[in-house]
């Protein structure tokens, strides 16, 4: 989707300044000797006023005219906050400066009842803050930016259209540079139409690559990637280099010094980092990123650089590196303790230990640890709960009056079993292809189903060691039939 805004500076004025509503408003510039109108609004238009104008001659047609002088960055400025209001409509939403969004809505559209609503919200939330704003829907963004300036109806093309909606439109539609409209004026290409019925080396040797290159991207025959503006997070630090960086050292100065300032403005409010997340851009306009979590909140610098330390080797600095960005898209607020007091204690027992995992999961993977809690379940797989975090607190307490493996197999797998009748223990089993003979036993445990929550029959518990002295949690299911009954494998002991 292109957003296009016909009068942004003065619109943004008028918001600021209702009274100028209904007056004529020009923005000036400096040019050379002269001074020059850089944008207009609709009743100076209606003057005959227009950008590029000297103020002079602007000023003797109009004498009542509000001048103002115009900064540098202003439209930049301008499009960076509306296109952050926007991302409420689409998260991927690129500058097209001086006067224009481009929006990625693949997905978006549904959620607003199709495109034609999605269409119709976004351009009347803008005209209803005072924005003259026109869009358009297409596959492409530069068809869409085409037909949101130049199209006078049709603003939403139909998919794998936007072929036949260019082709009545001007040149200038496929965002040409001036000097090449020029040419094409004067040759008498009055539409898009009209350049397709030219062979490609023609036009490239007569007008040069871009304009092949605007039109592959305006009909999808290529890809065009667009910078997609950015929500600033609260917690972000940047640090920007004189010199690109190359080397490792440098690198792990660079995000030592990042942490420092994090840090200290972390620990100011109380605040802790639970995921935090590295970017580079390198001169050659590439960017890597590098992430960290951790199982508790916390500030302190040296653990947190401990753990970029274990990354920092997928980055690669190519040419050099000349912008760090570090920011904490999750913090929390951090566990207040009495260290001094309880030195050697349980608080810097567990403190210890939650940077210990927090290491670990940097060199194995997060996925890779596990916490479980107990649960008051009566059936074997139903009584033990993955933890959300490392302080959480279990419910209840782990039985141990009961005998139970160390390692629970998430289904129980079958095995083929040997056994006297009716109740006697096994005496061989099966497992993956290896023969088991068992030297000693224990049980049987009969444990119910939960009948509240399903039908099935009830299972008959062994703890079992074969001649390796490997130890086994095996269960027949139901009662004894002629056949033998069913056998599972549910777990190991250690």
């Amino acid at each position: 989707m292109a957003l296009w805004f016909r009068n942004l500076k003065t619109d943004w004025l008028a918001l600021r300044r209702p009274e100028l509503t209904a007056v004529p408003v020009v923005f000036t510039i400096p040019d050379h000797n002269r001074v020059i109108l850089s944008a207009v609004n609709g009743i100076a238009a209606g003057y005959g006023l227009c950008p590029g104008m000297r103020l002079a001659d602007a000023k003797a047609m109009v004498p009542e005219l509000q001048v103002f002088e115009d900064k540098p960055g202003r439209e930049n400025k301008l499009l960076t906050g509306i296109g952050q209001w926007c991302i409420r409509f689409s998260p991927w939403v690129a500058l097209d400066l001086p006067d224009g969004l481009l929006l990625d809505i693949s997905g978006c559209a549904h959620l607003w009842g199709g495109e034609r609503a999605y269409y119709r919200e976004v351009v009347n939330r803008l005209q209803s803050k005072g924005y003259q704003a026109r869009a358009a829907i297409a596959d492409t963004s530069g068809a869409a930016w085409a037909i949101a300036r130049f199209a006078a109806r049709n603003p939403i093309v139909p998919a794998a259209g936007q072929g036949n909606a260019l082709l009545r439109l001007p040149p200038a539609a496929l965002r040409l540079e001036g000097p090449v409209l020029d040419r094409l004026d004067k040759l008498g290409f009055v539409t898009v139409e009209s350049l397709l019925k030219i062979p490609r080396s023609n036009l490239r040797r007569r007008f040069g690559e871009d304009l092949l290159q605007r039109l592959r991207q305006a009909t999808g025959e290529t890809t065009e990637y667009l910078t997609w503006l950015q929500l600033p997070a609260d917690w972000q630090e940047r640090l920007p280099c004189l010199e690109p960086i190359r080397a490792r050292a440098g690198i792990e100065v660079a995000v030592q010094r990042l942490l420092e300032m994090l840090c200290v403005r972390l620990a100011r409010e109380g605040k802790g980092i639970r995921t935090a997340v590295l970017r580079t851009h390198r001169l050659d306009g590439k960017e890597q990123a590098v992430q960290i979590g951790t199982n508790r909140a916390t500030h302190d610098m040296f653990h947190l650089f401990k753990l970029f330390e274990l990354q920092i080797g997928q980055l690669a600095p190519g040419l050099g590196i000349e912008l760090f960005i570090l920011e904490a898209p999750h913090v929390e607020d951090v566990e207040q303790r009495q260290e001094a007091l309880w030195a050697g204690k349980k608080s810097l027992q567990e403190q210890a230990f939650a940077e210990l995992l927090d290491r670990l999961a940097g060199k194995i993977g997060a996925k890779a640890i596990r916490r479980y809690l107990p649960r008051e379940q009566h059936w074997p797989e139903r009584s033990i709960q993955p933890a959300q975090a490392l302080q959480e607190k279990p419910g209840t307490s782990w039985r141990t009056d009961l005998l139970r493996p160390t390692q629970l197999l998430a289904r129980p797998e079958p095995i083929d079993v040997s056994a006297l009748l009716p109740d006697s223990p096994p005496m061989v089993f099966r497992y993956r292809g290896e023969t088991h003979h068992i030297r000693h036993a224990e049980g049987p445990e009969r444990i119910e189903r939960e009948w509240w929550r399903e039908a099935g029959e009830h299972r008959d518990y062994y703890a079992v060691e074969d001649q390796h002295g490997g130890r086994y949690w095996l269960f027949r299911l139901g009662h004894y039939h002629r056949e033998g009954g069913q056998w599972f494998i549910h777990g190991f002991f250690s």
